[in-house]
């Protein structure tokens, strides 16, 4: 059972902050939530993030936060997802949690025919720049180390990035999934640490959604595949 929330936007850091209370102060009967929301131009760091990696952030704020991963930009036309999951109770753990995550982000843009591919070493979803409805796999042996490589086998994009924080056994923070926004602050970021990395979103590559459309579906996603 899930208590799915439809925030509209709302300012990143009061979110962060309402969700990691959530996560440590529920009760053991607490249902699990499901906070979908859209950010403006924000800037995030992980725990793991450098300084080199964000570039010129310019005007738009950075804010440092508690989640996994590198640098990352939430902005207007992108879909944001919090699953506030209780991980003992759901009977799964951390690895197949974002393998859980990944998947309902693959469906979600199969609903639309675009096939996103996982990436060893580097989580997030991403898809081919050439041709984003081919479906045969990647280049054997495809990995992190060679995304943004000017030689690389595949030409990838990052569509979908995830960054989760695990507390006393439940989730928050999520995963993001760009549907028609600004790419221009990417630009300004190594995006997930990764230099040369392009990042698009569904219009890009030729996708008509709208973000509302695009959150039904991946709201659908996530809480069957995230069930026990």
């Amino acid at each position: 059972m899930w208590d799915v929330q439809r925030l509209g936007q709302v300012p990143y850091e009061p979110t962060w902050q309402a969700m990691r209370q959530f996560a440590l102060q529920r009760p053991p009967d607490q249902p699990n939530a499901l906070w979908i929301c859209e950010h403006p131009p924000t800037f995030t760091q992980g725990l793991a993030g450098r300084a080199e990696h964000v570039l010129a952030a310019g005007d738009i704020p950075l804010v440092a936060t508690d989640r996994g991963g590198q640098v990352t930009y939430h902005g207007p036309g992108q879909v944001v997802a919090y699953p506030l999951l209780d991980l003992r109770r759901a009977g799964y753990f951390v690895k197949e949690y974002v393998y859980r995550l990944e998947e309902a982000t693959l469906r979600t843009l199969a609903d639309w025919q675009v096939v996103g591919h996982r990436v060893r070493g580097a989580p997030g979803i991403y898809v081919r720049l050439d041709d984003p409805h081919k479906h045969t796999r990647l280049a054997d042996g495809f990995g992190s180390e060679q995304l943004g490589a000017p030689n690389a086998p595949e030409r990838l994009g990052k569509i979908a990035a995830l960054g989760i924080k695990v507390a006393r056994h439940c989730t928050y923070h999520g995963l993001s999934l760009n549907v028609a926004m600004n790419l221009e602050p990417f630009s300004r970021i190594n995006p997930c640490g990764y230099q040369g990395l392009q990042t698009v979103d569904l219009a890009t590559i030729g996708v008509n959604a709208t973000p509302a459309a695009v959150a039904d579906r991946l709201a659908h996603h996530l809480c069957t595949l995230l069930e026990p």
